[in-house]
């Protein structure tokens, strides 16, 4: 049987005395695609932020080809090359230039020298469609063009596995769809996506595999076909309803 590049395994998470995660179980193939939906609150966001070490987990194991990643006392920074993560906002460094923004965790992170980091983000940001916006500034670019950066930026540490938090979630609706397009590049490439989303529609065109999460559970996973159009728990039903109704499937 082939090892899961990312395996999550009986992964519970609490704040205090409120319950995030449930004992999570999730196996991730190298080059598939799933997506994690569900109500906010639900344990999305924090599912993605114990497999990239930004929080510690209760019990489990995080495996990464194999390895535990969450055992204690490992240093994170070298996991974390691995593992790229995207988040809602673009966290972006005003002061510095686009293809600055690209290139200093290559140049500070893997010792690459300042000239070929710079050359390598700029052929990053083409590939990405932002040739013309290399030398401008955060400030100077939309939100859409922002996030392509931010997913640039990660991207330039080539990484194994990307971990997605909602990253249209603070983009006007007109730019969703730039983003979008640049996930599904990513999945042409075959990287390996575990993301979450409110963009059921495009859960469903790009997804392998599909898992909702309800209270720190994942409830119901499966191929799109199956989970979106014949859901076989109710309240797995009842999400996807209030979705269609509010025009977003």
């Amino acid at each position: 049987m082939t090892t899961p590049k990312l395996a999550i395994r009986g992964v519970h998470k609490s704040f205090g005395d409120t319950v995030v995660l449930r004992g999570v179980d999730l196996d991730v193939a190298a080059g598939e695609v799933i997506t994690l939906i569900g109500a906010s609150g639900s344990g999305k966001s924090t599912l993605l932020r114990c497999a990239n070490l930004l929080e510690p987990i209760d019990d489990g194991e995080i495996l990464l080809d194999g390895f535990d990643i969450a055992e204690p006392g490992l240093d994170p920074d070298p996991i974390r090359r691995r593992i790229g993560m995207i988040f809602q906002s673009f966290n972006l460094f005003p002061h510095m230039s686009v293809v600055d923004n690209v290139a200093i965790g290559p140049r500070k992170v893997l010792g690459v020298a300042r000239t070929t980091a710079r050359e390598d983000a700029r052929e990053m940001l083409v590939r990405l469609g932002l040739e013309a916006r290399v030398d401008a500034y955060p400030d100077q670019l939309s939100g859409g063009q922002q996030q392509r950066v931010a997913i640039a930026r990660s991207l330039a540490m080539n990484p194994e596995v990307m971990l997605l938090d909602e990253i249209t979630s603070a983009l006007d609706p007109e730019l969703v769809g730039e983003v979008l397009d640049v996930v599904r590049s990513l999945k042409r490439d075959g990287m390996t996506l575990l993301f979450a989303t409110h963009e059921m529609a495009f859960a469903r065109d790009i997804s392998d595999r599909v898992c909702f999460l309800h209270e720190g559970a994942i409830l119901e996973s499966g191929p799109p076909s199956e989970v979106f159009e014949n859901p076989s728990h109710e309240r797995t039903r009842q999400f996807l309803d209030r979705v269609i109704d509010a025009g977003r499937l």
